[in-house]
């Protein structure tokens, strides 16, 4: 269980949560696979796979856990190719221009028709929180993926004070010191072979120099010309080799022979044990070298951090379960904030149409879809047929039938 990337949150006030905790909050928002109408969807799965059911693996008090995204795949040339000929067809038969607009509702018409059969692609993005360090540590490759596992875990705690680590310097400044060796480079520290080079003016060029020796002139002479280190090749301790850029983000992470070694001098008998252990392995090495980094690049800037003020999070008690959950006709506790907006909709209009739902509160296609899907749950609407149909169960209000 060895990350390849490592993106740093920084609790910016300390957080306390057990792994019991955590899992009650997870459950809320466990995954569960795309629905017939559904494009995309996320949702917290087990960190270890078929080895385990819980959402949470707790090792030395880090919290492992995993979010799990799924989407449908719809070629976009196969899309194109029915909404064009449907369109020719209602040009030739109706002796009329389709406009753009139409156009796009057909293809919403198409997607909906598509996305049973389309198939699923999932993607897993791991983390995992170290309370006793401050740290959520995420295994992305960008920063998007990042922070939708951020977002998507501010969401299941309600609360999540995070935020990238700052320091106190340009790190771009420690790099091209590195480098042209104005700045000393921490002991445990060796440069690779890669690093990125930039001009910090407005239409300044980029270079790229891969499998050099950075001190060498070729480098050098870049950065005399006023360039700049953006992101460089590093191997920590012997241990780790991995690429830091500017943003302190650490891609392309390589454990070395060490730590393997280590791994394998461990009595595991079973899969789940070498995960257990290789997780361990992973966060203490993670535990000793981030905040060393974070030292060589200038020091950590926690002005914003907030060290006597922890966040406690807990989870929901049964009484305040059942005070939330009042049952009312056609309604739940969880439901998105537009759900009664959208059930009025449909009963009033008896039409029970994702299209219909999105146009008019103007949301995007995947809430639509989820709205759908809670109409579905709560008896309002029919569960789609093959065709993508669905049947509006609930009646129409007695003032749209005056």
């Amino acid at each position: 269980m060895f990350f390849r990337n490592i993106r740093i949150f920084r609790f910016t006030r300390p957080i306390q949560i057990t792994a019991e905790q955590l899992e009650a909050k997870l459950q809320a928002d466990a995954f569960k696979p795309c629905g017939p109408q559904e494009q995309n969807r996320r949702g917290w799965c087990t960190p270890l796979g078929k080895h385990s059911e819980q959402l949470v693996h707790a090792a030395n008090g880090d919290l492992l856990i995993c979010l799990q995204h799924q989407e449908k795949i719809l070629p976009g040339p196969v899309v194109k190719e029915f909404v064009e000929e449907r369109a020719e067809a209602i040009e030739i038969e109706q002796g009329r221009k389709v406009r753009r607009k139409e156009k796009d509702e057909i293809r919403e018409q198409v997607i909906l028709e598509m996305l049973p059969q389309a198939f699923p692609r999932n993607r897993k993005v791991y983390g995992y929180l170290s309370a006793k360090n401050g740290y959520l540590i995420v295994d992305a490759g960008s920063a998007k993926a990042a922070e939708d596992f951020a977002s998507t875990l501010r969401k299941s705690l309600g609360s999540l004070p995070v935020r990238p680590p700052v320091v106190e310097q340009n790190p771009a400044f420690t790099f091209t010191g590195w480098i042209n060796e104005t700045i000393d480079l921490p002991d445990v520290a060796v440069l690779g072979a890669d690093c990125w080079m930039a001009d910090p003016s407005e239409d300044g060029g980029k270079v790229i120099a891969r499998g050099l020796d950075l001190k060498a002139d070729e480098v050098r002479n870049h950065l005399e010309a006023g360039m700049q280190v953006t992101k460089v090749a590093l191997t920590w301790d012997d241990n780790v080799s991995f690429c830091l850029d500017e943003t302190l983000a650490i891609t392309r992470v390589k454990f070395g022979d060490t730590l393997k070694d280590q791994l394998d001098d461990i009595d595991a008998d079973d899969a789940l044990e070498k995960m257990d252990a290789g997780f361990c392995l992973m966060a203490l090495e993670l535990e000793r070298m981030i905040p060393a980094l974070l030292k060589a690049l200038g020091g950590e800037d926690r002005s914003a951090i907030v060290e006597d003020d922890p966040l406690v999070i807990r989870a929901d008690t049964a009484s305040e379960k059942g005070a939330s959950k009042a049952p009312a006709e056609f309604t739940r506790a969880d439901s998105d904030p537009l759900y009664p907006e959208a059930c009025n909709l449909v009963a009033r209009t008896q039409r029970a149409s994702i299209s219909h739902i999105q146009r008019t509160f103007k949301i995007g296609y995947n809430r639509a879809c989820h709205l759908m899907e809670e109409l579905e749950e709560t008896g309002v609407v029919s569960p789609a047929a093959h065709d993508g149909a669905r049947e509006v169960l609930a009646p129409k209000p007695a003032a749209a039938t005056a």
